[in-house]
């Protein structure tokens, strides 16, 4: 079976994306940013035949073109979803809010995978910006979770005990204007 990356994400819709980087950047940077960030990962993805790319989108409704939906409940609830329909092979999963992320990561997970039961990519935060997991998994992965805070990569390995778990780079997501990248400021001549 083909390894697959499932790539979650909001439906680009004005005031329904990136809420807290709203508060600091507006509704329409947030928006924009939203979808710039999300075009360039799937773009990145659907380039590298090694792996196919799958778009899990929220909030639920028939697009027509290939997208999953990710149904109700919280974050775990909604990734438990996502990979319960791949649970034959190796998947990996990838928030769309991480500028830096790439088809290149997605590889990386996919061969920690060879070694491993389970693949994080840690973000500055505490929490994660990939997850992947083989067949073996746990029967509940991301049970206990407390998702948005400094715990959520903590609590989610809670549940891998007794299984192989490997890591790859660290990232930054962005949910708040603080995230951003710094932009060069101007220099007075």
């Amino acid at each position: 079976m083909k390894n697959t990356v499932i790539v979650f994400a909001r439906a680009p819709k004005l005031g329904a994306v990136k809420r807290r980087l709203a508060r600091g950047i507006g509704d329409r940077a947030a928006l924009r940013f939203h979808v710039a960030t999300l075009a360039a990962l799937l773009r990145s993805l659907r380039r590298d035949r090694s792996f196919r790319t799958v778009l899990a989108m929220t909030p639920d409704r028939d697009r027509g073109d290939g997208t999953i939906q990710q149904g109700r409940g919280d974050i775990g609830q909604r990734m438990h979803r996502a990979f319960r329909r791949f649970r034959k092979g190796n998947a990996v999963l990838i928030g769309c809010d991480i500028p830096a992320a790439n088809a290149a990561d997605a590889r990386a997970a996919f061969k920690a995978l060879g070694r491993a039961n389970a693949v994080f990519g840690p973000a500055e935060d505490g929490g994660y910006w990939l997850v992947g997991m083989g067949p073996n998994r746990p029967a509940r992965p991301f049970a206990k979770a407390r998702w948005s805070t400094k715990h959520a990569l903590a609590d989610t390995r809670a549940n891998f005990v007794g299984r192989r778990v490997a890591t790859v780079r660290m990232l930054r997501d962005v949910d708040t204007a603080a995230d951003l990248p710094l932009r060069r400021s101007k220099r007075p001549r």
